[in-house]
């Protein structure tokens, strides 16, 4: 995949974040060409950022929304510890 392949709309990363998060206003998504990523900034209840990374390999292999929500899951769970 290439940076212009894998993109996310605001609508489709809210779907999936958790209640009370969100994107972190003026933040940008951003594609990393050298670890062939997309990632982007949120925030939870607790006003912690986060960072949710989708790697191109990932949503190759499973597909496109099913690895940005294994993404916000992981960083999700992260977030309990």
């Amino acid at each position: 995949m290439s940076a212009t392949t894998l993109s996310y709309l605001p609508i489709e990363i809210r779907s999936y974040l958790p209640s009370g998060w969100g994107l972190v206003e003026g933040a940008e998504p951003r594609w990393d060409e050298r670890k062939a990523s997309w990632s982007v900034a949120v925030y939870d209840p607790a006003d912690n950022d986060w960072e949710i990374r989708v790697a191109a390999a990932d949503a190759a292999r499973q597909g496109r929304l099913e690895a940005l929500k294994r993404a916000i899951d992981e960083v999700f769970h992260r977030s309990l510890r």
